[in-house]
């Protein structure tokens, strides 16, 4: 496959992953929909994922989004124990919900 065909298929799988996330289906039920592998699918999903820098935001107790930010290098929060928390680029939005609650309930 040439540079362009590859390109292509990259597009079509964002398009699919985009496509996925706005369902509201599972990973598993979207798959199933459209006849696509769910091992294909999460191993796209990854890397389509690598291609694009993490995006995170700050959202205040009200919901309100009080910053946003798009990350092209690793980011670096620093907690109030005084320990610091590497988060890599592609780093994926249900990996830092579990890492964020399991801090939550640490303290």
């Amino acid at each position: 496959m040439d540079i362009e065909g590859r390109a292509r298929k990259r597009e079509d799988w964002r398009r699919r992953i985009s496509e996925q996330q706005q369902s509201g289906l599972t990973v598993k039920a979207f798959c199933q929909k459209h006849g696509v592998g769910e091992a294909l699918f999460y191993s796209w999903r990854k890397k389509v994922a690598e291609d694009e820098p993490a995006r995170f935001a700050l959202v205040a107790t009200n919901g309100a989004v009080v910053a946003s930010v798009r990350a092209p290098q690793p980011l670096e929060l620093l907690l109030a124990g005084g320990e610091r928390l590497e988060i890599p680029p592609g780093t994926d939005e249900a990996t830092l919900r579990t890492v964020l609650r399991l801090l939550r309930e640490r303290v």
